[in-house]
C-alpha cells in the first residue's frame, strides 16, 4: 500500500519525457504547494527518466510561479549522461504555464566512493522527549500551512518562541523530523525535508507565507531509517528577501543533505 508521501509525489509517465502528476491540497503553505514536495515530485519524474541513476546528487529549482493543488505536467530532458552522472533539465507546468524550472545531476549513491572525510559536526538538539511537538503550533499557522500535519516535528524548546509571540531573533530553527505516515526517509524525502520546517524568518518575528524563489539541494548520502535532525538558519535579510540554509542529519549521525534557498520575506 502506497504511503501518503508516495502518493503525493506519484507520477504517470505519458511518453516523450512527459509525466502527469496530481498536486495534493494537504501539502500547501500559504498561497501555493510547498516547494519541497513539488521538488520531490519533479525528482521522482527525473528518476523515471534514467535507467540506472536513481539518486539526486545536486538539484536546483527556480520557482517561477506558485504551484497550486490539481493536475500538473512534468517535462524532463536528459542533457548529458555519462557512466557516473547524468544532467537533466525538468519543468513543472499547470494550465499551460510553467511554474518551476529545474536542473539536476543524478547518479547512484550505491556506486559512489564510500570514503568520507568531513569536519562537519552535528548541531546540538535535545532528546526527543525534551522537545516541543509541532502539533502544538498556533491554529492560525496550521490553517495557513496544512503541510505541518504531514510530519511529526519535535522542536528544540529554544526555537519555539515564534509560536508564542517571542521569537529569538537569531534566525535559527532546529527540530527532529519524520513523515507522519511512517515512511522511512530516502533521497526523495530529503528533497522535502530541507523545506519542511516553518520559514526561518518566523524566528525573526516575521510571520506569513514566504514564497521560495530558488532552492538548491545537495544530497550527500542515502539516509538511514529513523528520525532526521533538521536545522535551518539565516544570516542576512535584505531587499525583501532572505536566505535559508539547511542541514539534515540521519539517525546514524551522518550529514545526508544540505541546501540553500532564497525566499521573499513573509507576506
Amino acid at each position: 500500500m502506497a504511503t501518503e508521501f508516495d502518493e503525493a509525489i506519484g507520477i504517470t509517465p505519458t511518453g516523450d519525457g512527459q509525466s502527469a502528476a496530481e498536486l495534493g491540497d494537504g501539502w500547501h503553505i500559504g498561497g501555493g504547494i510547498n516547494g519541497g514536495i513539488t521538488l520531490a515530485t519533479i525528482g521522482n519524474a527525473i528518476r523515471h527518466t534514467l535507467a540506472d541513476k536513481p539518486d539526486p546528487l545536486a538539484i536546483s529549482a527556480h520557482y517561477i510561479a506558485a504551484a497550486v493543488p490539481g493536475p500538473a505536467t512534468i517535462s524532463t530532458r536528459v542533457l548529458r549522461e555519462g557512466r557516473t552522472v547524468a544532467t537533466v533539465a525538468a519543468d513543472l507546468s499547470q494550465d499551460g504555464a510553467q511554474r518551476i524550472a529545474v536542473l539536476a545531476t543524478y547518479g547512484d549513491h550505491a556506486r559512489l566512493p564510500a570514503d568520507v572525510r568531513t569536519t562537519a559536526v552535528p548541531f546540538e538538539l535535545p532528546d526527543r522527549e525534551e522537545c516541543v511537538s509541532g502539533d502544538l503550533a498556533p491554529e492560525e499557522f496550521r490553517k495557513m500551512a496544512p503541510i505541518v500535519d504531514r510530519f511529526d516535528t519535535l522542536f528544540d524548546p529554544e526555537c519555539v518562541g515564534w509560536a508564542t509571540g517571542q521569537p529569538s531573533g537569531r534566525g535559527d530553527l532546529r527540530a527532529w523530523l519524520r513523515l507522519k505516515d511512517g515512511r522511512e526517509p530516502d533521497v526523495l524525502a530529503l528533497l522535502l525535508a530541507v523545506d519542511a520546517l516553518p520559514p526561518v524568518a518566523f524566528d525573526l518575528g516575521m510571520m506569513g507565507w514566504a514564497p521560495t524563489l530558488e532552492l538548491s539541494v545537495h544530497v550527500r548520502a542515502v539516509p538511514a531509517p529513523g528520525w532526521l535532525r533538521v536545522r535551518t538558519h539565516t544570516s542576512n535579510l535584505a531587499g525583501g528577501m532572505f536566505e535559508e540554509d539547511c542541514e539534515v542529519w540521519d539517525s546514524a549521525g551522518r550529514l545526508v543533505a544540505q541546501s540553500r534557498q532564497l525566499a521573499m520575506t513573509p507576506r
